[in-house]
């Protein structure tokens, strides 16, 4: 049986308790056996971002340790790993803690809000000889797993273009509106489209160059809206859009366009389509679960067997902060494009 510690409750801790939730019930062995969060007043269900479509109306939280301090909970527990589902500017220091306390870290997408600390990040896990997985959940989700799957098999031919977008409302949710402040969450270009501009690299390694346009609409979050060009050897037209600032009445939407030689992929609606050049479409039959579900399932599959996690490594995922970073240097000198080694 697997004992995992979760660190925050928030919105992204909820939507990870309740997938830990489900996994018990499967009979899955793995448990979460404590949970710290500064505020007492969410193990009594009081939680200040509301549910918003995430979590159960009431948990039972008497059936884990609880804490209100990390360092309490550190030294009282024994987990083979533990889940940090924290704001964005907590991830380095809290992960780094854990690590240093000998422990396996799954910590939530972005890794961190800058590269320097991706490094200090990753510097903790080498030393500590503990894995540093960070829930960049799209490696994981269904549509994008398909599409992975066609890129390195080449199955539809090589690939011609590929455009992604995700767009919603403002995250105004978020406690003390977090995600709204550059200095914590690195704005809608670190928090939102970060999901995309790591699904890039994952399926088609670095780019060469890019360059990216983006508008602030906020005061003091950042960019808000951002449209990003991505140069590869081969020339494919790669590009990726993300605006958070659009009405709620739109919804939440994530998709990608993507041409191959012999079809096209398309993910919209929550549904993959494939258009063949010859003959009609297909709808590929794809598990239901979601990206969530998956990357800890993933995780927990990898400690019981003892198989080294491969897939969304700090190493590797830092690679995709990098890469934010240099798109808002472009957006910064007004889309100039900017090389990537």
């Amino acid at each position: 049986m697997l004992k995992v510690g979760l660190i925050g409750i928030g919105f992204i801790g909820r939507a990870h308790l309740d997938q830990y939730l489900r996994l018990e019930q499967e009979n899955y062995p793995i448990r979460v056996t404590a949970i710290c969060d500064t505020d007492p007043k969410k193990f009594e269900g009081e939680f200040t971002e509301g549910n918003i479509g995430v979590g159960n109306a009431d948990y039972d939280f008497s059936k884990y340790n609880l804490y209100t301090d990390l360092n309490d909970m550190l030294a009282s527990e024994a987990f083979d790993y533990i889940d940090i589902a924290l704001p964005t500017f907590l991830h380095d220091s809290v992960a780094i803690q854990v690590l240093e306390k000998g422990f396996n870290v799954l910590c939530e997408k972005p890794m961190a809000l800058d590269s320097k600390r991706c490094e200090e990040m990753l510097a903790a896990s080498r030393k500590s000889g503990k894995y540093l997985m960070i829930g960049q959940c799209l490696r994981f989700w269904p549509a994008y797993e398909y599409l992975k799957e066609c890129v390195d098999r080449n199955t539809w031919g090589a690939v011609r273009s590929a455009r992604f977008y995700r767009a919603s409302s403002a995250p105004i949710w978020s406690n003390q509106n977090w995600l709204l402040d550059e200095t914590r969450s690195g704005g809608a270009l670190v928090d939102f489209h970060v999901h995309d501009a790591d699904m890039i690299r994952w399926l088609f390694g670095n780019p060469e160059a890019v360059t990216a346009i983006g508008r602030n609409v906020f005061p003091g979050s950042g960019y808000d809206i951002l449209s990003a060009q991505y140069r590869y050897p081969d020339r494919k037209v790669v590009s990726a859009e993300a605006d958070w600032s659009l009405p709620p009445s739109l919804g939440f939407e994530m998709s990608f366009r993507v041409g191959f030689d012999e079809a096209a992929v398309v993910f919209a609606g929550g549904t993959v389509t494939v258009y063949p050049k010859d003959g009609p479409s297909l709808t590929p039959e794809l598990s239901p679960d979601t990206g969530f579900y998956r990357e800890i399932v993933y995780l927990a599959d990898c400690l019981r067997n003892g198989v080294k996690p491969s897939v969304s490594l700090g190493h590797d995922v830092a690679e995709s902060i990098r890469l934010v970073e240099a798109e808002k240097s472009s957006a910064d000198a007004g889309g100039r494009w900017i090389e990537f080694k």
